[in-house]
């Protein structure tokens, strides 16, 4: 038998001695079973249970040291690499954020844009310019008016009534005297009739209907006695106009105005007009075949890039326009083939400039929109002065953008506007720019394209 160390004797002595003094001990409660469990002693650990314990103990320490390892690499890699997409996301151009684009207004007018929705109310102005070959040309500040109605005043010469709103031009006229058709082509527009005098029943017609007026007065007016003569040298600018309507009381205009087309709309149908003309045509095509273009050509509508408007008799006032591509707009002539030249009169810091000497370079009228209307017309007693219809209906013609469009005009009173519509009945809108309006008379006035 092998022979115990002398601690198991000394633990197996004890163990003895524990147990005969439990024996031995009397009991303070004989008839109760003491409470207390009976601890049994430890038994000692084995060499070889000893060897296992250190191995888990040198297991778990090389299991978290692995670990603390694993978590610092892993801070050590999101700090270089979050360093590294840091300075790529530096690198890379901020999103732009989007702004929001400020809100544009447009004329009811003109259909231009303008600066602010305040202007469609600012004050219009119906001023009424000579055409007559007797030295009433070239005109000034033509080219500002949004809106300019043409018809015969007398003797086959025709006069303007041309309407201004927002106008800069330093010089405008020469002003003349006021006819009853034009005052009822000027009434929905809510205006200031500026006028020199008048056939007696615009006058009479004038004054009865209680409209703003600016009659011949050197107080709005001047006299260019240097380069024009009587009567065809007197003259307003767009400055004295808004002092006579402060001087009047009043600082706006409420007008009906014809509809127009909005610039998108403008850019589509003059694309739709080039395609149908056989103008934008792909380079590689292959409709390009012999038999496929002479097809084309057959079904394609030209445009119209020129057109003539005669008044009568009188050639020196009948007109030609000429379609510009370029500026989607028609520069008009005289048939005689002189060019319809105007000043423009701005930025001449005189106060009443003259526009031969003053104001530069006369330029080609060019309205964006020329609308022609047939009207009845026939001349006054006096053999002298024209009638001319205004209320009622009549054929019409509308060149813009290239085209033409066969329609009617309408006018139901004298306070409405007129109203152009085209054969199958819908409403005409006009390209933003200016729009001349010619009345031609349906007995001896004609329309050629």
């Amino acid at each position: 038998m092998r022979e115990q160390s002398v601690e198991q004797v000394a633990s197996t002595e004890e163990i003895v001695i524990v147990s005969e003094e439990t024996a031995t001990k009397p009991s303070k409660k004989s008839n109760k079973k003491s409470s207390k469990p009976f601890k049994k002693a430890k038994t000692p650990k084995t060499e070889e249970e000893l060897k296992k314990s250190k191995r888990k103990k040198r297991i778990i320490i090389v299991v978290v040291i692995i670990l603390i390892l694993a978590i610092a690499a892993g801070a050590v890699w999101l700090f270089c690499f979050s360093d590294i997409f840091k300075k790529k996301t530096d690198d890379q151009p901020a999103e732009e954020v989007p702004t929001e684009e400020a809100p544009k207004y447009y004329s009811r007018l003109s259909g231009l844009e303008i600066a602010n929705e305040a202007e469609n109310t600012k004050p219009i102005y119906c001023v009424q310019i000579p055409n007559g070959a007797d030295g009433a040309r070239p005109q000034a500040g033509l080219t500002e008016a949004p809106v300019v109605f043409e018809a015969i005043a007398e003797a086959g010469i025709t006069r303007f009534a041309a309407l201004f709103q927002n106008a800069k031009a330093e010089a405008i006229g020469p002003i003349r005297s006021l006819r009853s058709y034009y005052l009822d082509w000027d009434t929905p527009f809510d205006c200031t009739v500026v006028h020199a005098g008048g056939a007696t029943d615009a006058i009479a017609a004038l004054h009865a209907g209680g409209y703003r007026e600016v009659d011949e007065s050197l107080v709005y007016m001047w006299r260019n006695y240097s380069s024009y003569w009587a009567p065809n040298n007197l003259f307003t600018s767009a400055a004295l106009l808004e002092k006579a309507a402060a001087d009047d009381g009043y600082s706006s205009s409420n007008p009906q105005t014809l509809p127009r087309l909005t610039p998108k709309e403008t850019e589509d149908l003059v694309a739709a007009a080039r395609k149908n003309a056989g103008l934008d045509q792909p380079e590689n095509s292959e409709d390009s075949s012999e038999n496929t273009a002479t097809e084309s050509t057959d079904s394609v509508t030209p445009l119209v890039k020129e057109f003539s408007v005669n008044f009568g008799s009188v050639a020196t006032f009948n007109t030609v326009y000429h379609y510009d591509e370029n500026t989607n707009t028609y520069n008009r002539s005289y048939a005689s083939g002189e060019d319809h030249i105007v000043y423009d009169c701005v930025d001449t810091d005189k106060a009443q400039p003259d526009p031969k000497t003053d104001c530069g370079l006369a330029r080609q009228v060019s309205p964006a929109a020329v609308a022609v209307m047939n009207v009845d017309e026939y001349l006054d007693t006096d053999n002298y002065h024209h009638v001319i219809q205004t209320i009622g209906t009549g054929t019409a013609h509308i060149f813009q953008n290239g085209t033409v469009t066969r329609g009617t005009w309408k006018k139901s009173s004298k306070s409405a506007q007129i109203e152009f519509k085209d054969d199958n009945g819908n409403t005409i809108a006009f390209t933003p720019g200016q729009l001349w309006i010619a009345a031609i008379p349906n007995s001896g006035g004609s329309v050629r394209y």
